[in-house]
């Protein structure tokens, strides 16, 4: 078949119908190029409204290839955080090392982005919000796959058959639950926990972090510009998930609060507003690990299925990667053909990603006094060595071109 037969094809089938679960970053990417191929799309999120704000991501790699084929890449430049220091500070508050922060992060200078998570959210949406449904302040219920489709109910009480479904909605996604059962078996704790919130700017900040450490534990601040607010960011080692706080945000706070109770430099301050705080984020420092990221004519895309966890950096830009290889795999293909596509070509990029972990935990959380010791020692060091290098895992994968698009 030709590609003009394959164009005349996709213009007189009936257009696939599909559902994708989570309107974060992975959703609406995947929605963008479902679009471009053909499908119906419809997006549901649980959150009334689109999120704005949030902590600082980066694309880097392949996925600044993805955003530039989506067009917002020139966006997300304007949007760029020209983040400009980088001090580490000791446990009695002394600066062990003050860097350019690409030296530590594994990003490169010029290239690489930075950009609140509220920026590139909105660039996406923007994208997408004239081609695509959203259902905001709703969830999937139930899925009931049979062997013409995906029936699904709808917690706001709709009912609706769609020919596939795709879980976008996160690390503890439902959809991955509904598929595969507790999140418990996928779930491979890295040894910390975090907190991450907002607070005001009494301390003279821009455009610079600021991270005290002492063994096993992390304190930082975080301001992305001379804005009056910084992100605050607590991080502690925790042997094991603390599974009854995920759901309780007091619960949260108070263990926060006891572990960093005797703490020195800015923390008292950063407990206090962490206390009222509106915005506060906590969980346990992870990754999704599955060996297969479909069943039946449903399939997972970003953190559900392979959440590296933020010590890589790579988050943002695997979902984005990976929503880009899944819809380009369905774009002339059924869902069985096109899953299997998805996780031949994707799968390898994703694992060399997700082994970037041990480096950020290294380099940022050391767990004893010697690791802190070394770690420090490395840094006065990096003060005469030149910026880093990109890391051949983050452009590990030369996107394909896939067709065609209506």
């Amino acid at each position: 078949m030709t590609r003009a037969d394959l164009l005349t094809d996709t213009r007189t089938t009936p257009r696939r119908k599909v559902l994708i679960s989570g309107a974060s970053v992975a959703g609406p990417a995947l929605a963008f190029w479902l679009n471009r191929y053909g499908f119906a799309v419809t997006v549901v999120e649980k959150a009334g409204a689109l999120r704005d704000g949030g902590y600082p991501i980066d694309v880097r790699g392949t996925a600044l290839e993805v955003v530039r084929r989506m067009g917002i890449l020139p966006r997300l430049r304007d949007a760029h955080i020209d983040l400009r220091r980088m001090t580490f500070l000791d446990g009695d508050g002394s600066e062990v090392a003050s860097l350019r922060p690409h030296t530590v992060t594994g990003a490169v200078a010029g290239r690489d982005l930075e950009v609140r998570r509220g920026d590139l959210t909105g660039a996406l949406f923007e994208a997408v919000r004239d081609d695509v449904e959203f259902l905001f302040d709703d969830s999937i219920d139930t899925l009931d796959q049979s062997g013409h489709g995906v029936d699904v109910t709808f917690r706001g009480g709709g009912r609706r058959t769609f020919d596939m479904v795709f879980g976008a909605d996160g690390v503890h996604s439902r959809t991955r639950e509904f598929l595969f059962g507790p999140e418990g078996q996928f779930h491979r704790h890295l040894g910390y926990c975090f907190a991450v919130f907002t607070m005001r700017n009494t301390f003279g900040l821009s455009r610079e972090t600021v991270m005290w450490n002492a063994p096993g534990r992390a304190a930082a601040l975080y301001a992305v510009g001379d804005d009056d607010e910084v992100h605050a960011f607590l991080n502690f080692a925790h042997p094991e998930p603390p599974f009854d706080a995920f759901r309780n945000p007091e619960a949260q706070r108070d263990l926060v609060a006891s572990v960093f109770a005797d703490a020195g430099w800015e923390v008292p301050a950063m407990l206090a507003a962490m206390r009222d705080a509106d915005d506060l984020f906590f969980d346990a420092v992870s990754q999704i690990r599955m060996p297969r990221w479909s069943s039946g004519r449903v399939a997972l895309v970003g953190d559900a299925a392979y959440a590296p966890s933020f010590l890589t950096g790579q988050g943002t830009s695997l979902a984005l990667v990976g929503a880009y290889m899944l819809a380009g795999s369905l774009a002339d293909r059924d869902h069985t053909a096109g899953f299997a596509a998805y996780e031949h070509s994707t799968r390898e990029f994703v694992t060399v990603n997700q082994e970037q972990v041990g480096e950020g935990g290294a380099t940022l959380f050391p767990t004893t006094a010697r690791a802190l010791e070394q770690r420090n020692n490395m840094l006065r060091e990096l003060r005469v060595m030149p910026s880093a290098e990109a890391r051949p895992a983050h452009s590990a994968l030369t996107l394909p071109e896939f067709g065609p698009m209506t």
